[in-house]
Parts: C-alpha cells; sequence; structure tokens
C-alpha cells in the first residue's frame, strides 16, 4: 500500500463544508438545508436513510458488505464469568502482569469479552499508561490546525473506512469527526511520518471500541511499538517482514513456498494490506477482533503467524495449486481466500498452534537485514526497535505508581516528652522477670501481675494508648494498601 503523500502542497481553503483542521471542521456548512435535520437525528446510520435497517452486534448493518450471518454465540454465563475474571485482572493490572503474564494470555486466546475489550486493548497496548504520561497532549494536538498537505489526503480517505458501519456511515459525521482528529493528530505527534492510508482502517477500528483521545493513544503504541516503520515513507520495515513471511513459509508450507517461488511472487503482492492494516480489510468481522486480542497481548508473531496460516490452507497442497497456473491466478486466489480458513474458530486454533516464536521472527530478521544491507546499502528510515507484545512494552515503558508516603513506626501523644538518649529504658523481659520475683516474694505465684502500663511503654519505647495503637495499625494497612494499588 503505498504512502499518501500531498500531491499540491498547501491548499486554498474550499467554500462551505471543508476541512480546516479542527475538531468542528467535518460538520455540514450553515447554510445547508438539511444540516439541522441531520444534526437533530440519533445516529450516523439513521443521518443517511438506515435507520429502519438492522444493526449486527458490530455495528454493521445487516445484509451490507462486513456484516457477517450466523456466529458461533458464546454462552451468557460463560461471557458472565469472563468478565468478571477480566474485571479482577484490570483492576489489579501490574500483578497480574508480573506474575500470571501466562494466564493473561490464555484469556486472549479464548478471546476478550466485548464490553471489556476496549479498556483491555488500552491496557495492553500501554495506550493507558501514554495517556496519563501525556496528559492533555491530545488535546493540544486536536486544536493545532495541522498541516494543510496531510489534512486534504485524510479528508479523501475518510469515507472509505467501513463505509457500512454505523460509525462511519454518514460523510461528516461523528464517526468520521473522530477519524479525522486521531489522524491529523497523528501527524503532528510524528511530523517527519505524516499519514498513510494503512493507518485509517487501524484507527477506525479503535475508534469503535474507545473515545478519541484513547485511540490516538493505541495507535500510537501500534505504530511505535508493534509495526514500528511500516508507515514511514519508504516502507521499508514491511519490505523486510515480507521476506521474514515467505522464508518462515518454507517451514511452515513447503508445498506454498515453492509455489510462490515457482511464480516469482513477490510478498508484497499479497501480504502488505494484511499486515499494515492488522487483517482488519481481510478476515470476518469476528475474527478480526479475536486475532486483534492475540497481537495486542504477544505482538506482530501473531500477524505472521495469521498470515502463514491462510497461505498454508490457500496453497498449501496440489488439489489447491492446479487452479493457480499462473501469477494472477494465484493472486486472485489469495484475495478470495475460502470463508472457511477465515472462520474465527478454525482460524485463532491454526494461529495458537502454529509453532512460529519471537525468537525465530527476530533471528530471520537478522538474517533478511543483513542481505538488504548487502544488495541496497543500509536502511534509510531508522525505526524503534519493535517489541513482542504486552509484556515486552510494561517491561519497557513501566506505568506510574502511587508515591510512598512515610509512616511513623511509633506515634506519641502531644504531650508525651520523648525518651531521653542517656537514660536507657530495661528490656521488656527484664521488667517481667522483676514482676515475677516480686509476686514469688509476696506469695503470688498463681497469677503474676502483669507489668505496668508505664513500664511496659518504657520498655518498648512507645507510650501511646490502646486506641491510638489500633489507630495506628490501621493507618499503617492503608497506606501499605495505597502503595500496592494499581492504576486504572
Amino acid at each position: 500500500m503505498a504512502k499518501s503523500r500531498g500531491e499540491n502542497g498547501p491548499r486554498a481553503p474550499a467554500a462551505g463544508g471543508s476541512l480546516s483542521g479542527t475538531r468542528e471542521s467535518l460538520t455540514p456548512g450553515a447554510d445547508s438545508a438539511t444540516a439541522d435535520e441531520l444534526s437533530s437525528l440519533g445516529s450516523d446510520s439513521e443521518a443517511n436513510g438506515f435507520a429502519e435497517r438492522r444493526i449486527d452486534k458490530f455495528g454493521f448493518i445487516v445484509g451490507a458488505q462486513g456484516a457477517e450471518g450466523a456466529l458461533e454465540e458464546v454462552p451468557l454465563e460463560v461471557l458472565r464469568q469472563r468478565e468478571s475474571k477480566w474485571l479482577d485482572m484490570l483492576n489489579n493490572w501490574d500483578k497480574w502482569m508480573a506474575k500470571k503474564h501466562k494466564k493473561i494470555r490464555l484469556r486472549c486466546q479464548k478471546g476478550i469479552p466485548p464490553s471489556l475489550r476496549g479498556r483491555a486493548w488500552q491496557y495492553l497496548s500501554g495506550g493507558k499508561v501514554k495517556l496519563q504520561q501525556n496528559p492533555g497532549k491530545f488535546d493540544e494536538l486536536d486544536m493545532s490546525s495541522g498541516d494543510p498537505k496531510w489534512l486534504d489526503v485524510i479528508e479523501r480517505d475518510l469515507h472509505r473506512q467501513f463505509p457500512f458501519h454505523e460509525m462511519f456511515v454518514s460523510r461528516g459525521g461523528h464517526g468520521q469527526q473522530d477519524l479525522f482528529r486521531v489522524l491529523k493528530a497523528y501527524t503532528l505527534y510524528r511530523p517527519e511520518e505524516g499519514y498513510c492510508q494503512a493507518q485509517a482502517p487501524i484507527a477506525a477500528v479503535l475508534l469503535m471500541h474507545m473515545p478519541a483521545e484513547q485511540a490516538f493513544w493505541c495507535l500510537v503504541q501500534i505504530c511505535e511499538k508493534y509495526l514500528p516503520g511500516y508507515y514511514s515513507e519508504k516502507l521499508e520495515a514491511i519490505q523486510l517482514d515480507g521476506e521474514i513471511l515467505f522464508s518462515l513459509l518454507q517451514k511452515v508450507s513447503p508445498v506454498a513456498h515453492k509455489h510462490l517461488s515457482r511464480q516469482k511472487i513477490d510478498p508484497l503482492l499479497y501480504m502488505t494490506e494484511w499486515f499494515m492494516c492488522a487483517f482488519a480489510r481481510t478476515l470476518p468481522w469476528s475474527s478480526v477482533l479475536r486475532v486483534w486480542d492475540m497481537f495486542f497481548c504477544e505482538g506482530v508473531k501473531i500477524i505472521f503467524r495469521v498470515g502463514l496460516v491462510l497461505l498454508k490452507h490457500a496453497l498449501g497442497s496440489p488439489e489447491k495449486l492446479k487452479a493457480c497456473q499462473g501469477q494472477y491466478e494465484t493472486i486472485e486466489q489469495l484475495r478470495s481466500l475460502s470463508p472457511k480458513i477465515m472462520q474465527e474458530a478454525f482460524l485463532v486454533q491454526e494461529v495458537v498452534e502454529l509453532p512460529v516464536t519471537e525468537r525465530q521472527i527476530e533471528r530471520e530478521h537478522l538474517i533478511q537485514l543483513r542481505r538488504w544491507q548487502e544488495t541496497r546499502g543500509e536502511l534509510q528510515s531508522h525505526s524503534l526497535p519493535r517489541l513482542h507484545g504486552a509484556k515486552a512494552i510494561l517491561e519497557a515503558e513501566p506505568g506510574p505508581r502511587p508515591a510512598l508516603q512515610p509512616s511513623p513506626s511509633i506515634r506519641l501523644p502531644l504531650d508525651a516528652p520523648l525518651p531521653s538518649s542517656k537514660t536507657k529504658s530495661k528490656p521488656l523481659k527484664q521488667v517481667q522477670k522483676e514482676q515475677q520475683k516480686q509476686s514469688k516474694a509476696s506469695g503470688q505465684l498463681d497469677k503474676p501481675p502483669a507489668p505496668s502500663k508505664t513500664e511496659v511503654a518504657a520498655a518498648a519505647g512507645d507510650a501511646c494508648p490502646p486506641q491510638d495503637l489500633a489507630h495506628h495499625h490501621s493507618q499503617e494497612s492503608l497506606t501499605s494498601q495505597e502503595s500496592e494499588d494499581t492504576y486504572l
């Protein structure tokens, strides 16, 4: 997918409802007779005449492209149990990530509950931490005018993003406004990268699950941590990953690898949109969400695994290759994949079981990078190292923790004299022994008297009354609880 660039440089503002780079810029012009009528409707789908059409559980218009038929429904009781488990994890995120990351990975493979998916993606990607570290940054970018050369390209791409989803069905509706804000903010946040067309579907998927500010920081994490260099001008990172994918295919499916080699089909011809859009434009929507759940947890290896599974089942047998005699037929086969291999349960199971690890990907990356340098020279774009999943991101960017407040272990009443450094108080055991000797002398061996309050206080170095001790204990517990609390 080619990098979008503004061809005409700065543009003169158009009349009416053109974009000016602010959050209000997508609203229709005031002179439009239908503007007031559309603004009073409840949703973007109503504004475009879809009020009577049914919407599926993902927000797509039933019967339109992108909507799905019968789906495998999770039993309600199982869904409620998963929600309870995920709420516990999200409320104690640092502890779970530190001690039970494998359990988080397993639950991501089973699928994040829809009601918590947006929140979970923010925690997994580190977008939540990024937002906390940059308060007010998105608002500052949002209120800026932006570079006109990017605004024009972004505006032209808005209506292409999931046009049959209720959020984006209305031209100039709330969904398109938020999409414009997020993409414009990224061009200001990373002006050296600007805007790439493949970022639009990524941002649109995020906006379906979270507000614009949270979606922006998740987009930043995807572009900088999960897929660094994918959206740079030269697209060198995606070219390298194409070679890595093709090399891994030789081990996963020698038949498919041999066929693609014989046809001399460059990996960029079939994997560019897969990888740059994280399969958001390729798979059925239920499969997209399950892939993204695992992708946010485990990183780019999930994208590689999905690509390898699709290639293996599309071209991995002699019977399937009978219809792929040339380059054109092979490319068409990969563009019109069988619904069976993209079906949610089948695909997820294949992806989980495929033995492709981060170590293999990184080893192959070094090999392909060396070959690149030998044949083409040094890379022109220098992106940050890729981080493989939520755990690596959390270790690289730990979240803010509450500052520990000093809590004294001894609390004295205001009028109590401080113990002198010259006079040494007797140890508690010595006081008790003296009391026992006195008791023996008086013949009261059955019930030895307890040491007096003043002596015990002097021995322990603490003169606070019982109620103050209880208060001190509760305060100390509260301080300990606050120190272990995680960010929400």
